[in-house]
Protein backbone atom coordinates (compact mmCIF):
# COMPACT_ATOMS: atom_id res chain seq x y z
CA UNK A 1 0.00 0.00 0.00
CA UNK A 2 1.36 3.40 -0.99
CA UNK A 3 1.58 6.25 1.51
CA UNK A 4 -1.23 8.05 -0.30
CA UNK A 5 -3.42 4.92 -0.06
CA UNK A 6 -2.62 4.62 3.66
CA UNK A 7 -3.58 8.27 4.15
CA UNK A 8 -6.85 7.77 2.26
CA UNK A 9 -7.73 4.74 4.43
CA UNK A 10 -7.95 7.01 7.50
CA UNK A 11 -10.39 9.36 5.83
CA UNK A 12 -14.10 9.16 6.49
CA UNK A 13 -17.10 11.21 5.47
CA UNK A 14 -18.50 13.87 7.73
CA UNK A 15 -21.61 11.74 8.10
CA UNK A 16 -19.62 8.71 9.23
CA UNK A 17 -17.56 10.84 11.59
CA UNK A 18 -20.70 12.30 13.14
CA UNK A 19 -22.16 8.84 13.84
CA UNK A 20 -18.83 7.73 15.31
CA UNK A 21 -18.96 10.78 17.58
CA UNK A 22 -22.44 9.82 18.74
CA UNK A 23 -21.16 6.35 19.59
CA UNK A 24 -18.13 7.79 21.42
CA UNK A 25 -20.55 9.81 23.56
CA UNK A 26 -22.52 6.77 24.63
CA UNK A 27 -25.55 7.11 22.35
CA UNK A 28 -27.42 3.80 22.35
CA UNK A 29 -30.46 4.84 20.28
CA UNK A 30 -31.46 7.68 17.99
CA UNK A 31 -34.81 8.80 16.57
CA UNK A 32 -35.35 10.17 13.09
CA UNK A 33 -37.47 11.06 10.12
CA UNK A 34 -35.24 10.48 7.06
CA UNK A 35 -34.41 13.32 4.70
CA UNK A 36 -32.27 13.82 1.62
CA UNK A 37 -30.36 16.61 3.34
CA UNK A 38 -28.50 14.17 5.59
CA UNK A 39 -28.23 11.01 3.47
CA UNK A 40 -24.56 10.64 4.40
CA UNK A 41 -25.53 10.30 8.07
CA UNK A 42 -28.24 7.76 7.29
CA UNK A 43 -25.71 5.78 5.27
CA UNK A 44 -23.32 5.75 8.22
CA UNK A 45 -25.99 4.23 10.46
CA UNK A 46 -25.97 1.12 8.22
CA UNK A 47 -22.59 0.16 9.68
CA UNK A 48 -23.18 1.51 13.18
CA UNK A 49 -24.46 -0.49 16.13
CA UNK A 50 -26.76 2.32 17.23
CA UNK A 51 -30.45 1.42 16.71
CA UNK A 52 -32.32 4.02 14.69
CA UNK A 53 -36.03 4.35 15.41
CA UNK A 54 -37.94 5.72 12.42
CA UNK A 55 -41.03 7.73 13.29
CA UNK A 56 -43.87 9.13 11.25
CA UNK A 57 -43.58 12.86 11.90
CA UNK A 58 -40.79 15.05 13.22
CA UNK A 59 -42.81 16.27 16.19
CA UNK A 60 -43.25 12.68 17.31
CA UNK A 61 -39.59 11.69 17.07
CA UNK A 62 -38.44 14.88 18.78
CA UNK A 63 -40.75 14.02 21.69
CA UNK A 64 -39.34 10.47 21.74
CA UNK A 65 -35.82 11.91 21.97
CA UNK A 66 -36.88 14.29 24.73
CA UNK A 67 -38.45 11.44 26.71
CA UNK A 68 -35.23 9.44 26.24
CA UNK A 69 -33.31 12.34 27.74
CA UNK A 70 -35.70 12.45 30.70
CA UNK A 71 -35.14 8.75 31.38
CA UNK A 72 -31.39 8.62 30.93
CA UNK A 73 -30.14 12.05 31.99
CA UNK A 74 -28.15 12.12 28.74
CA UNK A 75 -29.16 13.84 25.50
CA UNK A 76 -31.83 12.14 23.46
CA UNK A 77 -30.80 12.27 19.80
CA UNK A 78 -33.20 13.34 17.06
CA UNK A 79 -32.34 13.66 13.35
CA UNK A 80 -34.59 15.51 10.93
CA UNK A 81 -34.35 17.24 7.59
CA UNK A 82 -34.29 20.97 6.93
CA UNK A 83 -37.22 23.37 6.57
CA UNK A 84 -40.52 21.70 7.49
CA UNK A 85 -38.66 18.85 9.17
CA UNK A 86 -37.07 21.26 11.61
CA UNK A 87 -40.21 23.32 12.16
CA UNK A 88 -42.16 20.15 12.99
CA UNK A 89 -39.41 19.06 15.39
CA UNK A 90 -39.58 22.37 17.26
CA UNK A 91 -42.30 20.91 19.50
CA UNK A 92 -39.82 18.52 21.13
CA UNK A 93 -37.20 21.27 21.45
CA UNK A 94 -39.69 23.45 23.30
CA UNK A 95 -40.54 20.59 25.68
CA UNK A 96 -36.84 19.98 26.35
CA UNK A 97 -36.33 23.67 27.09
CA UNK A 98 -39.29 24.01 29.46
CA UNK A 99 -38.71 20.63 31.12
CA UNK A 100 -34.91 21.10 31.46
CA UNK A 101 -34.18 17.92 29.49
CA UNK A 102 -30.88 17.19 27.69
CA UNK A 103 -31.52 16.74 23.98
CA UNK A 104 -29.64 17.20 20.70
CA UNK A 105 -31.51 17.93 17.48
CA UNK A 106 -29.43 17.34 14.34
CA UNK A 107 -30.92 19.06 11.28
CA UNK A 108 -29.94 18.63 7.67
CA UNK A 109 -29.18 21.93 5.95
CA UNK A 110 -28.72 23.28 2.44
CA UNK A 111 -25.24 23.06 0.96
CA UNK A 112 -22.85 25.78 2.05
CA UNK A 113 -22.59 27.39 -1.37
CA UNK A 114 -26.38 27.84 -1.47
CA UNK A 115 -26.78 29.61 1.87
CA UNK A 116 -28.48 33.00 1.85
CA UNK A 117 -30.31 32.42 -1.43
CA UNK A 118 -33.55 31.16 0.12
CA UNK A 119 -32.70 27.76 -1.31
CA UNK A 120 -35.09 24.81 -1.16
CA UNK A 121 -36.28 24.44 2.47
CA UNK A 122 -33.56 26.80 3.72
CA UNK A 123 -33.99 28.15 7.25
CA UNK A 124 -31.67 30.20 9.43
CA UNK A 125 -31.68 27.81 12.37
CA UNK A 126 -29.73 30.10 14.68
CA UNK A 127 -32.51 32.66 14.40
CA UNK A 128 -35.27 30.05 14.49
CA UNK A 129 -34.14 28.17 17.61
CA UNK A 130 -32.03 30.88 19.23
CA UNK A 131 -34.52 31.75 21.95
CA UNK A 132 -35.52 28.14 22.59
CA UNK A 133 -32.32 26.09 22.74
CA UNK A 134 -29.26 26.39 24.98
CA UNK A 135 -26.99 26.49 21.93
CA UNK A 136 -27.65 26.60 18.19
CA UNK A 137 -24.89 26.35 15.59
CA UNK A 138 -24.06 25.17 12.10
CA UNK A 139 -21.09 22.88 11.52
CA UNK A 140 -19.26 24.57 8.65
CA UNK A 141 -16.37 22.11 8.30
CA UNK A 142 -16.32 18.34 8.76
CA UNK A 143 -13.09 18.42 10.75
CA UNK A 144 -14.94 20.38 13.47
CA UNK A 145 -17.58 17.69 13.99
CA UNK A 146 -15.81 16.05 16.99
CA UNK A 147 -15.36 19.42 18.69
CA UNK A 148 -18.93 20.57 18.17
CA UNK A 149 -20.60 17.27 19.01
CA UNK A 150 -18.61 17.09 22.26
CA UNK A 151 -19.63 20.66 23.06
CA UNK A 152 -23.26 19.83 22.26
CA UNK A 153 -23.26 16.97 24.80
CA UNK A 154 -21.52 19.07 27.44
CA UNK A 155 -23.90 22.00 26.93
CA UNK A 156 -27.06 19.89 26.92
CA UNK A 157 -26.18 18.21 30.23
CA UNK A 158 -24.53 21.00 32.21
CA UNK A 159 -26.15 23.36 34.71
CA UNK A 160 -29.84 23.47 33.90
CA UNK A 161 -30.02 20.86 31.10
CA UNK A 162 -31.74 21.64 27.83
CA UNK A 163 -31.76 21.23 24.06
CA UNK A 164 -28.96 21.89 21.57
CA UNK A 165 -29.58 22.26 17.83
CA UNK A 166 -26.85 21.63 15.25
CA UNK A 167 -27.39 22.25 11.52
CA UNK A 168 -25.53 19.97 9.11
CA UNK A 169 -24.91 21.36 5.61
CA UNK A 170 -25.46 18.60 3.07
CA UNK A 171 -22.10 19.01 1.34
CA UNK A 172 -20.21 19.15 4.65
CA UNK A 173 -21.49 15.67 5.46
CA UNK A 174 -19.89 14.23 2.32
CA UNK A 175 -16.48 15.82 2.92
CA UNK A 176 -13.79 13.27 3.73
CA UNK A 177 -11.55 14.18 6.63
CA UNK A 178 -9.02 12.60 8.95
CA UNK A 179 -10.44 13.29 12.40
CA UNK A 180 -11.19 11.20 15.44
CA UNK A 181 -14.29 11.15 17.67
CA UNK A 182 -14.14 12.93 21.01
CA UNK A 183 -16.19 12.15 24.12
CA UNK A 184 -17.56 15.07 26.10
CA UNK A 185 -16.41 15.52 29.65
CA UNK A 186 -18.92 14.70 32.38
CA UNK A 187 -21.00 17.69 33.49
CA UNK A 188 -19.89 19.46 36.64
CA UNK A 189 -21.63 18.45 39.87
CA UNK A 190 -21.81 21.66 41.92
CA UNK A 191 -22.25 21.07 45.64
CA UNK A 192 -23.04 23.25 48.68
CA UNK A 193 -20.17 25.01 50.42
CA UNK A 194 -19.59 24.63 54.15
CA UNK A 195 -20.82 28.19 54.64
CA UNK A 196 -24.06 27.43 52.78
CA UNK A 197 -24.57 24.23 54.78
CA UNK A 198 -24.11 26.12 58.04
CA UNK A 199 -26.66 28.72 56.91
CA UNK A 200 -29.09 25.98 55.89
CA UNK A 201 -28.75 24.33 59.30
CA UNK A 202 -29.46 27.64 61.03
CA UNK A 203 -32.52 28.38 58.87
CA UNK A 204 -33.96 24.93 59.50
CA UNK A 205 -33.39 25.26 63.24
CA UNK A 206 -35.31 28.54 63.22
CA UNK A 207 -38.21 27.17 61.15
CA UNK A 208 -41.51 26.04 62.62
CA UNK A 209 -43.50 25.17 59.48
CA UNK A 210 -41.02 24.10 56.78
CA UNK A 211 -41.87 22.18 53.62
CA UNK A 212 -39.71 20.85 50.79
CA UNK A 213 -40.71 21.01 47.11
CA UNK A 214 -38.67 18.91 44.69
CA UNK A 215 -38.68 18.85 40.91
CA UNK A 216 -36.70 19.77 37.82
CA UNK A 217 -34.09 17.51 36.28
CA UNK A 218 -30.63 16.09 36.99
CA UNK A 219 -32.20 13.59 39.35
CA UNK A 220 -31.30 9.91 39.51
CA UNK A 221 -32.51 6.80 41.31
CA UNK A 222 -29.70 7.34 43.82
CA UNK A 223 -30.77 10.95 44.43
CA UNK A 224 -34.40 9.89 44.89
CA UNK A 225 -33.27 7.25 47.40
CA UNK A 226 -31.27 9.85 49.30
CA UNK A 227 -34.30 12.14 49.35
CA UNK A 228 -36.31 9.30 50.87
CA UNK A 229 -33.71 8.85 53.61
CA UNK A 230 -33.17 12.53 54.41
CA UNK A 231 -36.85 13.43 54.49
CA UNK A 232 -37.55 10.54 56.87
CA UNK A 233 -34.69 11.56 59.16
CA UNK A 234 -35.84 15.18 59.27
CA UNK A 235 -39.58 14.35 59.38
CA UNK A 236 -40.12 17.01 56.74
CA UNK A 237 -43.21 17.18 54.49
CA UNK A 238 -42.13 16.79 50.85
CA UNK A 239 -44.19 17.85 47.83
CA UNK A 240 -43.29 17.35 44.19
CA UNK A 241 -43.52 19.97 41.48
CA UNK A 242 -45.85 19.71 38.48
CA UNK A 243 -45.49 16.37 36.70
CA UNK A 244 -42.54 15.24 38.81
CA UNK A 245 -44.58 13.01 41.15
CA UNK A 246 -42.27 10.02 40.65
CA UNK A 247 -39.41 11.68 42.57
CA UNK A 248 -41.05 10.46 45.79
CA UNK A 249 -42.88 7.20 46.46
CA UNK A 250 -46.42 8.52 46.76
CA UNK A 251 -46.99 6.22 49.75
CA UNK A 252 -43.89 7.56 51.50
CA UNK A 253 -45.04 8.76 54.97
CA UNK A 254 -43.70 12.27 54.26
CA UNK A 255 -45.24 12.72 50.79
CA UNK A 256 -47.53 15.75 50.78
CA UNK A 257 -48.73 15.61 47.16
CA UNK A 258 -47.97 17.47 43.95
CA UNK A 259 -47.83 21.20 43.41
CA UNK A 260 -49.48 21.48 40.02
CA UNK A 261 -52.75 22.04 38.22
CA UNK A 262 -55.70 21.24 40.47
CA UNK A 263 -53.60 21.34 43.63
CA UNK A 264 -54.98 19.88 46.85
CA UNK A 265 -56.35 22.92 48.75
CA UNK A 266 -54.82 21.55 51.96
CA UNK A 267 -51.38 21.43 50.35
CA UNK A 268 -51.79 24.91 48.90
CA UNK A 269 -52.71 26.23 52.36
CA UNK A 270 -49.72 24.41 53.88
CA UNK A 271 -47.30 26.06 51.46
CA UNK A 272 -48.86 29.48 51.96
CA UNK A 273 -48.56 29.07 55.73
CA UNK A 274 -45.00 27.74 55.61
CA UNK A 275 -42.26 29.84 57.12
CA UNK A 276 -39.55 28.04 55.13
CA UNK A 277 -39.71 26.53 51.66
CA UNK A 278 -36.85 24.30 50.57
CA UNK A 279 -37.06 24.24 46.77
CA UNK A 280 -34.75 21.58 45.31
CA UNK A 281 -34.03 21.28 41.58
CA UNK A 282 -37.12 23.09 40.33
CA UNK A 283 -37.85 26.60 39.03
CA UNK A 284 -41.41 26.74 40.46
CA UNK A 285 -42.74 28.10 37.19
CA UNK A 286 -46.31 29.11 36.36
CA UNK A 287 -48.14 25.80 36.84
CA UNK A 288 -46.36 24.75 40.03
CA UNK A 289 -46.54 28.24 41.54
CA UNK A 290 -50.29 28.54 40.89
CA UNK A 291 -49.73 31.35 38.39
CA UNK A 292 -46.93 32.80 40.52
CA UNK A 293 -49.20 33.26 43.53
CA UNK A 294 -47.66 30.83 46.06
CA UNK A 295 -44.44 32.80 46.45
CA UNK A 296 -44.21 36.58 46.14
CA UNK A 297 -42.01 38.02 43.39
CA UNK A 298 -39.31 39.14 43.67
CA UNK A 299 -39.02 38.78 47.46
CA UNK A 300 -40.87 35.79 48.95
CA UNK A 301 -42.71 36.29 52.22
CA UNK A 302 -41.48 32.85 53.30
CA UNK A 303 -37.85 32.03 53.91
CA UNK A 304 -36.81 30.50 50.59
CA UNK A 305 -33.88 28.14 50.23
CA UNK A 306 -33.49 27.55 46.50
CA UNK A 307 -31.23 24.72 45.34
CA UNK A 308 -30.62 24.44 41.60
CA UNK A 309 -27.88 22.98 39.37
CA UNK A 310 -28.00 26.05 37.12
CA UNK A 311 -26.62 29.10 38.88
CA UNK A 312 -28.45 31.33 36.40
CA UNK A 313 -31.78 30.17 37.89
CA UNK A 314 -30.94 31.40 41.39
CA UNK A 315 -32.52 34.84 41.77
CA UNK A 316 -33.92 34.80 38.24
CA UNK A 317 -37.55 35.03 39.43
CA UNK A 318 -37.45 34.64 43.20
CA UNK A 319 -34.82 36.27 45.37
CA UNK A 320 -34.00 33.48 47.85
CA UNK A 321 -32.90 33.90 51.43
CA UNK A 322 -30.29 31.28 50.59
CA UNK A 323 -29.41 30.24 47.05
CA UNK A 324 -27.36 27.08 46.61
CA UNK A 325 -25.87 26.09 43.27
CA UNK A 326 -25.93 22.29 43.50
CA UNK A 327 -27.30 19.21 41.81
CA UNK A 328 -30.03 17.38 43.74
CA UNK A 329 -27.78 14.45 44.65
CA UNK A 330 -24.86 16.64 45.79
CA UNK A 331 -27.20 18.80 47.89
CA UNK A 332 -28.97 15.84 49.49
CA UNK A 333 -25.68 14.14 50.32
CA UNK A 334 -24.50 17.33 52.00
CA UNK A 335 -27.80 17.84 53.84
CA UNK A 336 -27.59 14.26 55.14
CA UNK A 337 -24.34 15.18 56.92
CA UNK A 338 -26.09 17.74 59.15
CA UNK A 339 -27.18 16.71 62.65
CA UNK A 340 -30.87 15.81 62.81
CA UNK A 341 -32.87 17.79 65.41
CA UNK A 342 -34.23 15.63 68.24
CA UNK A 343 -37.55 17.41 68.64
CA UNK A 344 -38.20 19.71 65.67
CA UNK A 345 -40.93 22.32 65.93
CA UNK A 346 -42.64 20.80 62.92
CA UNK A 347 -42.95 17.27 64.42
CA UNK A 348 -46.10 15.60 63.14
CA UNK A 349 -46.51 17.92 60.16
CA UNK A 350 -45.40 15.29 57.66
CA UNK A 351 -47.93 12.77 59.01
CA UNK A 352 -50.76 15.27 58.61
CA UNK A 353 -49.57 16.33 55.16
CA UNK A 354 -49.49 12.70 54.01
CA UNK A 355 -52.93 12.05 55.47
CA UNK A 356 -54.22 15.06 53.51
CA UNK A 357 -52.67 13.62 50.35
CA UNK A 358 -54.18 10.15 50.87
CA UNK A 359 -57.63 11.63 51.35
CA UNK A 360 -57.26 13.89 48.27
CA UNK A 361 -56.05 11.02 46.06
CA UNK A 362 -59.02 8.75 46.76
CA UNK A 363 -61.02 8.64 43.50
CA UNK A 364 -64.16 10.74 43.28
CA UNK A 365 -67.26 9.93 41.22
CA UNK A 366 -67.63 11.63 37.84
CA UNK A 367 -70.89 11.93 35.87
CA UNK A 368 -71.70 9.80 32.84
CA UNK A 369 -71.78 6.12 31.97
CA UNK A 370 -68.01 5.82 32.50
CA UNK A 371 -66.78 7.03 35.88
CA UNK A 372 -63.15 8.14 35.45
CA UNK A 373 -62.59 7.88 39.20
CA UNK A 374 -63.45 4.19 39.06
CA UNK A 375 -61.24 3.80 35.98
CA UNK A 376 -58.26 5.25 37.85
CA UNK A 377 -58.98 3.03 40.86
CA UNK A 378 -58.95 -0.03 38.59
CA UNK A 379 -55.64 1.06 37.06
CA UNK A 380 -54.10 1.74 40.46
CA UNK A 381 -55.15 -1.67 41.78
CA UNK A 382 -53.74 -3.59 38.81
CA UNK A 383 -50.74 -1.72 37.46
CA UNK A 384 -47.29 -3.00 38.55
CA UNK A 385 -45.44 -0.62 40.88
CA UNK A 386 -42.61 -0.11 38.38
CA UNK A 387 -44.94 0.62 35.46
CA UNK A 388 -44.21 3.76 33.46
CA UNK A 389 -47.20 6.05 32.95
CA UNK A 390 -47.10 8.64 30.18
CA UNK A 391 -49.51 11.37 29.18
CA UNK A 392 -49.73 14.52 27.12
CA UNK A 393 -51.90 17.51 27.96
CA UNK A 394 -55.60 17.99 28.52
CA UNK A 395 -58.15 17.84 31.31
CA UNK A 396 -58.12 14.03 31.18
CA UNK A 397 -54.68 14.19 32.79
CA UNK A 398 -56.23 15.64 35.93
CA UNK A 399 -57.53 12.19 36.86
CA UNK A 400 -54.13 10.62 36.25
CA UNK A 401 -52.17 13.14 38.32
CA UNK A 402 -54.63 13.26 41.19
CA UNK A 403 -55.53 9.59 41.59
CA UNK A 404 -52.62 7.52 40.31
CA UNK A 405 -49.95 6.85 42.93
CA UNK A 406 -46.45 6.77 41.47
CA UNK A 407 -44.39 4.30 43.48
CA UNK A 408 -40.95 4.25 41.88
CA UNK A 409 -38.46 6.72 40.45
CA UNK A 410 -38.68 6.98 36.67
CA UNK A 411 -42.34 5.95 36.47
CA UNK A 412 -43.78 9.23 35.11
CA UNK A 413 -43.21 10.79 31.69
CA UNK A 414 -45.29 13.92 31.21
CA UNK A 415 -44.51 17.40 29.86
CA UNK A 416 -44.37 20.32 32.28
CA UNK A 417 -44.63 22.41 29.11
CA UNK A 418 -48.23 21.27 28.68
CA UNK A 419 -47.67 19.86 25.20
CA UNK A 420 -50.47 17.86 23.61
CA UNK A 421 -49.54 14.63 21.85
CA UNK A 422 -46.61 13.83 24.14
CA UNK A 423 -47.94 10.64 25.74
CA UNK A 424 -47.70 8.24 22.78
CA UNK A 425 -44.17 9.21 21.62
CA UNK A 426 -43.01 9.12 25.26
CA UNK A 427 -44.51 5.65 25.68
CA UNK A 428 -42.61 4.48 22.60
CA UNK A 429 -39.34 5.75 24.04
CA UNK A 430 -40.14 4.22 27.43
CA UNK A 431 -40.89 0.76 26.03
CA UNK A 432 -37.76 0.83 23.87
CA UNK A 433 -35.70 1.80 26.91
CA UNK A 434 -37.42 -0.56 29.35
CA UNK A 435 -38.96 -3.45 27.38
CA UNK A 436 -39.36 -5.46 30.59
CA UNK A 437 -41.65 -2.87 32.22
CA UNK A 438 -45.34 -2.20 31.67
CA UNK A 439 -45.85 1.08 29.81
CA UNK A 440 -49.24 2.79 29.99
CA UNK A 441 -50.15 5.85 27.97
CA UNK A 442 -53.30 7.74 28.93
CA UNK A 443 -54.32 10.18 26.19
CA UNK A 444 -57.26 12.44 25.47
CA UNK A 445 -59.00 12.31 22.11
CA UNK A 446 -57.69 15.68 20.97
CA UNK A 447 -54.37 15.04 22.65
CA UNK A 448 -53.77 11.69 20.94
CA UNK A 449 -54.61 12.97 17.48
CA UNK A 450 -51.65 15.36 17.60
CA UNK A 451 -49.28 12.38 17.20
CA UNK A 452 -51.61 9.46 16.45
CA UNK A 453 -49.60 8.54 13.36
CA UNK A 454 -46.88 7.22 15.70
CA UNK A 455 -49.03 4.11 16.12
CA UNK A 456 -47.15 3.09 12.98
CA UNK A 457 -43.91 3.33 14.95
CA UNK A 458 -45.41 1.15 17.69
CA UNK A 459 -46.31 -1.45 15.05
CA UNK A 460 -42.91 -1.29 13.34
CA UNK A 461 -41.02 -1.66 16.63
CA UNK A 462 -43.51 -4.33 17.87
CA UNK A 463 -44.05 -2.62 21.22
CA UNK A 464 -46.55 -3.93 23.78
CA UNK A 465 -47.78 -0.53 24.96
CA UNK A 466 -51.17 -0.05 26.62
CA UNK A 467 -52.96 3.02 25.25
CA UNK A 468 -56.09 4.34 26.93
CA UNK A 469 -57.95 6.92 24.83
CA UNK A 470 -60.25 9.10 26.94
CA UNK A 471 -62.79 10.36 24.40
CA UNK A 472 -65.19 13.15 25.38
CA UNK A 473 -65.53 14.63 21.89
CA UNK A 474 -64.00 17.96 22.80
CA UNK A 475 -60.89 19.97 23.42
CA UNK A 476 -61.92 19.80 27.06
CA UNK A 477 -59.46 22.21 28.63
CA UNK A 478 -60.34 25.03 26.26
CA UNK A 479 -64.06 24.23 26.54
CA UNK A 480 -63.69 24.55 30.34
CA UNK A 481 -62.08 27.96 29.96
CA UNK A 482 -64.77 29.02 27.48
CA UNK A 483 -67.53 28.14 29.94
CA UNK A 484 -65.73 30.03 32.68
CA UNK A 485 -65.12 33.19 30.63
CA UNK A 486 -67.87 33.07 27.97
CA UNK A 487 -70.56 30.76 29.41
CA UNK A 488 -72.69 29.00 26.81
CA UNK A 489 -70.78 30.50 23.86
CA UNK A 490 -68.99 27.48 22.40
CA UNK A 491 -66.56 27.90 19.52
CA UNK A 492 -63.90 25.62 17.97
CA UNK A 493 -63.81 23.08 20.80
CA UNK A 494 -66.11 20.29 19.57
CA UNK A 495 -64.52 17.22 17.95
CA UNK A 496 -65.90 14.61 15.58
CA UNK A 497 -63.62 11.65 16.24
CA UNK A 498 -62.89 8.38 14.47
CA UNK A 499 -63.71 5.04 16.04
CA UNK A 500 -60.41 4.72 17.88
CA UNK A 501 -60.91 0.99 18.48
CA UNK A 502 -61.31 0.31 14.76
CA UNK A 503 -58.25 2.43 14.10
CA UNK A 504 -56.34 0.38 16.67
CA UNK A 505 -57.33 -2.81 14.87
CA UNK A 506 -55.81 -1.40 11.67
CA UNK A 507 -52.51 -1.17 13.54
CA UNK A 508 -52.77 -4.75 14.79
CA UNK A 509 -53.76 -3.84 18.32
CA UNK A 510 -55.82 -5.68 20.88
CA UNK A 511 -58.78 -3.34 21.28
CA UNK A 512 -61.71 -2.89 23.62
CA UNK A 513 -64.53 -0.38 23.75
CA UNK A 514 -65.42 0.93 27.17
CA UNK A 515 -68.90 2.48 27.21
CA UNK A 516 -69.72 1.65 30.85
CA UNK A 517 -67.66 1.75 34.02
CA UNK A 518 -67.96 -2.00 34.54
CA UNK A 519 -66.41 -2.65 31.10
CA UNK A 520 -63.09 -1.13 32.03
CA UNK A 521 -61.51 -3.45 34.63
CA UNK A 522 -61.80 -6.69 32.57
CA UNK A 523 -60.60 -4.89 29.44
CA UNK A 524 -57.58 -3.50 31.30
CA UNK A 525 -56.74 -6.93 32.71
CA UNK A 526 -56.84 -8.35 29.17
CA UNK A 527 -54.57 -5.54 27.99
CA UNK A 528 -52.02 -6.28 30.72
CA UNK A 529 -51.69 -9.82 29.36
CA UNK A 530 -51.02 -8.81 25.75
CA UNK A 531 -47.68 -8.99 23.92
CA UNK A 532 -48.74 -6.36 21.38
CA UNK A 533 -50.23 -2.87 21.39
CA UNK A 534 -53.48 -2.60 23.35
CA UNK A 535 -55.92 0.25 22.74
CA UNK A 536 -58.85 0.84 25.09
CA UNK A 537 -61.37 3.36 23.73
CA UNK A 538 -63.03 4.93 26.80
CA UNK A 539 -66.08 7.09 26.04
CA UNK A 540 -66.68 9.75 28.67
CA UNK A 541 -69.31 12.42 29.21
CA UNK A 542 -68.18 16.01 28.42
CA UNK A 543 -69.81 17.00 31.73
CA UNK A 544 -66.96 15.18 33.51
CA UNK A 545 -64.56 18.02 32.85
CA UNK A 546 -62.35 17.73 35.96
CA UNK A 547 -62.26 15.45 39.01
CA UNK A 548 -63.65 18.32 41.10
CA UNK A 549 -66.46 19.87 39.03
CA UNK A 550 -68.65 19.67 35.92
CA UNK A 551 -69.18 21.85 32.86
CA UNK A 552 -72.67 22.75 34.05
CA UNK A 553 -71.35 23.86 37.44
CA UNK A 554 -68.66 26.00 35.80
CA UNK A 555 -71.22 27.57 33.47
CA UNK A 556 -73.67 28.25 36.29
CA UNK A 557 -70.99 29.90 38.39
CA UNK A 558 -69.90 32.05 35.45
CA UNK A 559 -73.47 33.15 34.68
CA UNK A 560 -74.03 33.99 38.33
CA UNK A 561 -70.87 36.08 38.34
CA UNK A 562 -71.95 37.94 35.21
CA UNK A 563 -75.41 38.59 36.66
CA UNK A 564 -73.87 40.31 39.66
Amino acid sequence: MSSSDAQTSHLRSGGALLVDCLKANGVDRAFCIPGESYLAVLDAFVDADIPLTVGRQEGGVSMMAEAWGKMTGRPGICLVTRGPGATNAAAGVHIAQQDSTPMILLVGQVARDMRGRDAFQEVDFVRMFGGMAKWVAEIDAAERIPEMIARAFATAMSGRPGPVVLALPEDMLTERVDARPVAATAPAEPAPSTVELARLEMLLQEAERPIAIVGGSRWSAAAAKRLDEVSRAWALPVATAFRRQDLVDNLHPNFAGDVGIGINPALKARIEAADLILLVGDRLSEMASQSYSLIDIPTPRQTLVHVHPGSEELGRVYQPTLGINATPRAFLDAWASLPVPNDPAWAGAADQAHADYLAWSEPTVSPGAVDMGAVMAAIRDRLPEDAIVTNGAGNFAGWVHRFHRYRTYGSELAPTSGTMGYGLPAAIAAKLRHPERTVLCVAGDGDLQMTIQELGTVLQEQLAIILIVVDNGAYGTIRMHQEREYPGRISATSLINPDFATLGEAYGAFVARVDRTEDFAPAFEDALGQTRLSLLHVKTDPEAITPATTLSAIRAAALSRLDT
